[in-house]
């Protein structure tokens, strides 16, 4: 007879407790509940879709009615502030996953393709219940600028920890703090090889990423000798892994730092800093006015595509004059005519799954068989094995179209376990599938209700926010 049951096995058995307490198995995961009529008003509603492509996930049964007869400044002062209080049925959803609630080394015991299948899952729930959707946006932006490659031998330990408590913890702050956490960051020391970084052998993987994905950009003016540089004054800063000691955090071992002086960038650091090299570094690259402009910059493509050159100037002066605060960068984005009547932007495979569910208003689990028609498109979650992240230009995704008709097909015929849509529920509330779907009063008329629904998915206005 089994006499004792595992930290793991307790804690979940505890949250299922939870969740069974809260209702959480026999209700619907549905953030909100959606309004009896969907129709768009006659004017406001394609400036409103727009801006809840951009700045969201896309919209949700309602969401483009509603924000059409509101204010949009309040509406983005409320995405900035992201301070909603998340659904009870997602917090539960989300209080089973492992992952969430137990550091690196406590997940050992755990299968690597089970901690692959976590991060993803709770990555797909959050974005597509998620009520503060701007911040999700920004996870997700954020996530492949600093990106890990979770299958990196034991690197999925500290993924997790890294997504929760560097990523979503700052990604509406500063600049300097993400920076800063990321740096000491477990799964990026472990992924860009910093873990390893020791006085008289320095490895300047870290270094050299630092300044060319992380902050200045290949062309921001460094040198050679400020890689090298930059990779001494980071030496020590390793992964926890002694006996009896927080296994799997961040630990700066002064036994292995190396002590000179070092020059980065012009400015002279004195011997005898210890840790504070490193933090002096980060200190120097987040008020650089080439990382300025290179956040910047990518931050304007980001949700303003072919039009950001009009804007990358002004949101660089921004970055410097509020030292690097990302709400004061987004909000004049958010508010501007360019964020809803420039070219549209190719939806890279999540951002088309989480719109196509959101707009359907779907149930889903987020387990496998979802995760299988993202991997099938080309990007599952954590699993881009370079640093740069997942590429964002269009023809990157143009490949992807056979896998998109695969998943609408499935996602409509109800052949996704786990995922479910009820058509019936929408149908007769006032409103097309056109105007659901792709905010267009243009009638569609083709085939019964679900054939017209998976033509509209995979229509071409579709693939594009």
């Amino acid at each position: 007879m089994r006499e004792r049951t595992s930290r793991r096995e307790f804690i979940g058995l505890t949250a299922g407790v939870a969740a069974s307490i809260a209702g959480c198995n026999s209700v619907r995961i549905g953030t909100d509940s959606i309004p009896t009529s969907l129709a768009l008003p006659s004017a406001g509603a394609n400036e409103s879709f727009r801006l809840l492509n951009r700045a969201a996930f896309g919209p949700r049964p309602g969401d483009v009615a509603a924000l059409s007869h509101a204010n949009k400044g309040a509406f983005v002062e409320k995405i900035l502030a992201a301070e909603e209080p998340e659904s009870p049925r997602l917090l539960a959803m989300l209080g089973r996953i492992d992952v969430l609630r137990m550091d690196g080394m406590e997940l050992l015991d755990l299968p690597r393709e089970e901690i692959i299948r976590q991060l993803q899952q709770a990555a797909l729930l959050r974005a597509t219940y998620g009520r503060n959707q701007l911040l999700e946006r920004m996870v997700d932006f954020w996530s492949n600028h600093f990106n890990i490659y979770a299958r990196k031998t034991d690197g999925m330990y500290f993924v997790a920890a890294d997504s929760e408590k560097v990523i979503r913890k700052h990604a509406l702050g500063t600049f300097k703090e993400l920076l800063l956490a990321s740096a000491k960051s477990p799964a990026m020391l472990h992924y860009l090889d910093n873990s390893i970084n020791r006085k008289g052998v320095p490895n300047e993987n870290y270094a050299r990423e630092l300044l060319e994905l992380h902050t200045m950009g290949v062309d921001g003016g460094y040198t050679q000798m400020d890689v090298q540089e930059i990779a001494r004054c980071l030496t020590g800063w390793t992964i926890e892994t002694r006996f009896l000691r927080p296994r799997g955090k961040f630990r700066f071992d002064v036994s292995q730092h190396d002590d000179g002086e070092k020059r980065v960038l012009g400015h002279r650091i004195a011997p005898g800093g210890g840790i504070k090299d490193g933090e002096a570094v980060i200190d120097i690259l987040s008020r650089h006015p080439a990382t300025a402009k290179f956040i910047s910059t990518k931050l304007c493509r980001y949700f303003l595509g072919d039009a950001a050159d009009g804007w990358i100037e002004a949101t660089t002066n921004t970055f410097i004059e509020t030292g690097g605060d990302i709400r004061a960068m987004l909000r004049p984005i958010l508010l501007s005519e360019e964020l809803t009547s420039s070219p549209p932007l190719i939806k890279r495979p999540f951002d088309f799954v989480i719109s196509t569910l959101r707009a359907l208003d779907a149930d889903t689990d987020a387990s496998l068989p979802l995760q299988r028609h993202l991997d099938s498109m080309g990007q599952p979650l954590y699993q881009w094995p370079m640093p740069d992240g997942y590429p964002d230009a269009t023809d990157a995704w143009t490949g992807t179209m056979l896998a998109r008709w695969k998943f609408a097909t499935d996602l409509i015929g109800h052949r996704i376990a786990g995922t479910n849509v009820s058509l019936e529920r929408l149908s007769g509330r006032g409103a097309e599938w056109s105007e659901i779907l792709l905010a267009s009063q243009e009638k569609w008329t083709a085939g019964e209700d679900r054939e017209t629904v998976a033509l509209l998915i995979c229509s071409p206005a579709f693939q594009w926010r």
